[in-house]
């Protein structure tokens, strides 16, 4: 039994080791960690890589990516002087109409001042005069009359104060007469025309 255990042993320390073409060399290290898996292990892999490169992150600190960069003190000067060119052109518009309807109102006076004397006729004619100067010169700034007698009423430039049953049923809802006319100033509407309806409801 003893020569049995003995052989057992030697055997044993015999398996332990192994033949190499360059001799007998020592059994591996005990199972464990490596020196890799020690790197790994002390690596803290809850910290997931990011999928960001650089040049796709922000650079706030240059004004990048979506932050809002102030602008510099010519751009605000450039600004500046637009607008400063964009007051005085409306300025001037302004000036230019103004001194068109100086003669229409230097016709006023002078109507004013002749009506004691003058006739009927010439005063009418006189009258219509200046409403047409003073019209060409409100029409060429961008002033549009609305007379909408005949056209179908439209809310958005009519304001419709009274209806009347229509003589027939193709009129209905058609603008039968105008009390006010209504004006537009360079497509915007200044004051709605007001208006009678034809309606065979009683509503426009």
């Amino acid at each position: 039994m003893t020569h049995n255990r003995r052989v057992s042993g030697e055997y044993a320390d015999d398996a332990e080791r192994m033949h190499t073409p360059g001799g007998m060399i020592d059994p591996a290290a005990p199972t464990g960690l490596s020196a890799d898996g020690a790197d790994m292990a002390s690596t803290d892999m809850s910290q997931e890589p990011s999928s960001r490169e650089d040049d796709t992150e922000p650079d706030f600190r240059g004004g990048g990516g979506n932050m809002p960069v102030e602008p510099d003190s010519q751009a605000v000067r450039r600004l500046e002087d637009r607008l400063d060119e964009e007051r005085d052109r409306h300025l001037r518009s302004q000036a230019a109409l103004v001194v068109r309807l100086l003669d229409v109102l230097d016709d006023m006076d002078r109507l004013t001042a002749d009506g004691a004397s003058a006739s009927t006729d010439s005063l009418r004619q006189a009258v219509e005069l200046v409403d047409r100067k003073l019209r060409k010169e409100l029409d060429a700034a961008g002033l549009e009359r609305i007379d909408p007698v005949g056209q179908p009423f439209d809310p958005s430039l009519h304001e419709a104060v009274s209806t009347v049953p229509p003589p027939s049923p193709d009129l209905d809802h058609q603008v039968s007469n105008t009390y006010q006319a209504g004006y537009r100033f360079k497509g915007s509407l200044v004051r709605p025309a007001r208006v009678q309806v034809y309606s065979t409801q009683g509503q426009p």
